[in-house]
């Protein structure tokens, strides 16, 4: 089956209706994101996600950190004009390579990040180049041009934010034309609508692109309780899988799932379509072949409107399912 194509904001990038985010494809310094992850596993994924039409990687510069990128270039060898890369910079990471938890989005860092991602990916230029998060000390504009000359340079093609609010994205599409908007999104988190993102992006013409499309595995299905947790997975420190709120989201989830076996699909598949439905790009994680499968899978799957406020019903937009990080990670986002 292959994937269809569609236009991703309005400035020329063509992309599949469905990514592949690579985040989990590496640990992270000591500890493990998602689980310890396995090297060949990984770039067989990427590769079979290719055989299937699903050219689009999501990564950055932060996951690893540098590593990730490093195993994609190892992926796409040999290939880089098949994939459309995605990656993103704003976490402040020093000369030593470790990351100092700080937001850099100056103009000199700007260039400094790009500069080693490329080296990273082995290739000499970035599809798309995101802001991971808005550095509150530094005006947008400054790092909005910043991207734009990595543009008229053509190190990057498009440019796009992460986590941002309706007034920063005006304020940046304002200085050069954004691509993109990354922002988590699914049925368990839909603060981007509530706070009008979704309509000013709709307005300008500009793309939006979901990150942890499954609720963070939630609405995979898998996980029944904390155990199912790797010992180190970050994910257990987020409010959305503790105490009574993680009871409350593991009964909703059983309702998605009802729905999705009456529909013969999976819950995850039922999740993703209901994103793509929207016109929205989910770009789900995963490190194995067998759930990139069904997540490609999931782009043949058509909602009716019934479905789709059956959906709705089970978890109305303004549910409270726990904060999607802790008190650290929220005050990041704009």
């Amino acid at each position: 089956m292959e994937i269809k194509q569609t236009a991703l904001g309005s400035q020329g990038l063509v992309v599949p209706m469905i990514g592949l985010g690579c985040m989990g494809m590496t640990g992270f310094e000591e500890g493990h994101m998602y689980g310890p992850a396995d090297e060949q596993e990984a770039i067989a994924t990427i590769h079979r996600s290719l055989e299937l039409g699903g050219n689009f990687l999501d990564t950055a510069d932060l996951y690893g950190p540098l590593k990730n990128e490093q195993l994609i270039a190892k992926a796409i060898e040999g290939k880089r004009d098949k994939y459309i890369i995605a990656t993103k910079f704003g976490w402040e990471i020093d000369d030593e390579n470790k990351v100092t938890w700080a937001i850099n989005g100056k103009k000199a860092y700007v260039k400094k990040a790009l500069e080693r991602s490329l080296k990273n990916l082995n290739t000499d230029y970035i599809d798309l180049y995101y802001m991971h998060r808005l550095d509150k000390n530094t005006p947008i504009e400054e790092t909005v041009g910043a991207m734009a000359e990595l543009v008229k340079e053509g190190k990057v093609g498009y440019i796009g934010l992460s986590e941002v609010s309706s007034e920063t994205v005006k304020r940046a599409h304002s200085v050069h034309p954004v691509t993109a908007v990354q922002s988590e999104y699914s049925l368990f988190e839909r603060t981007v609508e509530e706070r009008g993102v979704l309509a000013t992006l709709k307005e300008l013409g500009i793309g939006f692109v979901a990150y942890s499309p499954l609720g963070r595995g939630f609405l995979s299905g898998q996980i029944k309780s904390l155990a199912d947790l790797p010992e180190h997975d970050f994910r257990r420190g987020m409010p959305r899988f503790q105490g009574g709120q993680f009871d409350k989201n593991i009964d909703l989830v059983k309702a998605i799932e009802a729905m999705a076996e009456m529909k013969q699909v999976t819950s995850s598949q039922l999740a993703l379509a209901w994103i793509m439905s929207k016109g929205i790009l989910p770009i789900p994680g995963t490190k194995r072949r067998k759930y990139l499968e069904q997540n490609i899978a999931a782009t043949g799957i058509s909602l009716t409107e019934a479905d789709l406020a059956q959906l709705e019903n089970i978890v109305p937009p303004g549910t409270d399912t726990g904060a999607p990080y802790d008190e650290f990670g929220m005050g990041l986002n704009d």
